[in-house]
């Protein structure tokens, strides 16, 4: 279908980008309510089949980004929108730490994935997978963060990440909102920044666009404690947990996201044996290297 309201318009043309050629699969929105009375969204491919994957996207992003990998993936997969997000209730105290998205992930996990699964997390969503998998180790056959390590320090390192979602707040034209994300280094594919920004914005009654996540309505990214020069160093004991419970255990890096070199030392350092990777791209690989992603993942 090509009506601008389906959110499977894309589909076809991701599978082309990725030289699919096989029938596309089927794929479902699924909704989990939380314990707390939010609810969760998600993307069930393959619905009917337990995943062998789950994905969780990063700050400011959804499910769809990883359409493509999953079409590249062939596999049954869920992919979620973190709260706040996609589809994804707002948070009521508009914290989106990694501790609290981790509690509602947790929660759709045991009613949508009932064997362990590979589970997925790009930046912020790559801290909240750790929080979840050292939390039920059983629940995981393997953890992949990608572009991320609790090494990171958001002011220091993800600082254009912030500008770009929250430095503005509403836009003309789609392809002012590309400019924009070109210019940050967010990607240089326009056509793929163009799909992920038209998945990603609504338009409001005085015709101009705007995200439709609530990190970008809100006073910077609320995701670490304030004045902390080190805020999500505490999850580096959530990863050494992780690999203690011997669930086997993966970075991925960006060679042009927010993980160097110290940084993926680091990594190696702290967690010996487990995989490290770099794949050519910025720090959204997902979106811009589906190919590269999906084969590193299978």
């Amino acid at each position: 279908m090509s009506n601008l309201d389906d959110e499977f318009r894309f589909l076809q043309g991701d599978a082309e980008r990725v030289g699919r050629s096989a029938p596309l699969p089927e794929v479902r929105r699924v909704f989990v309510d939380t314990n707390e009375g939010r609810r969760i969204t998600g993307l069930s491919w393959q619905p009917g089949t337990p995943p062998e994957y789950v994905f969780l996207h990063g700050a400011g992003l959804n499910a769809h980004g990883y359409d493509p990998v999953v079409l590249a993936l062939d596999a049954p997969a869920l992919a979620l929108d973190l709260p706040g997000h996609g589809r994804s209730d707002w948070r009521d105290d508009a914290d989106y730490r990694p501790d609290l998205l981790a509690a509602d992930v947790a929660v759709a996990l045991g009613r949508l994935a009932p064997e362990p699964v590979t589970l997925v997390g790009h930046s912020l969503g790559g801290l909240t997978a750790a929080l979840v998998a050292a939390a039920q180790p059983e629940a995981i056959r393997r953890l992949v963060i990608v572009d991320i390590t609790p090494g990171v320090v958001p002011g220091r390192d993800a600082g254009s990440i912030a500008e770009f979602i929250t430095g503005q707040r509403d836009y003309a034209t789609h392809e002012e909102i590309v400019d924009r994300a070109v210019a940050f280094g967010i990607g240089s594919d326009r056509a793929a920044l163009l799909r992920g920004v038209a998945l990603n914005t609504r338009r409001r009654p005085d015709g101009r666009w705007e995200w439709t996540h609530h990190l970008a309505h809100l006073e910077g990214l609320p995701i670490a404690k304030d004045g902390d020069p080190a805020p999500l160093a505490p999850l580096w004991g959530a990863l050494e947990s992780v690999a203690a419970a011997g669930v086997p255990l993966a970075l991925i890096a960006a060679s042009q996201g927010l993980v160097g070199e110290a940084l993926r030392e680091e990594w190696a350092d702290r967690l010996p044996g487990s995989g490290l990777v770099t794949i050519e791209g910025p720090h959204n690989l997902h979106e811009a290297a589906p190919r590269e992603l999906a084969a590193a993942l299978g």
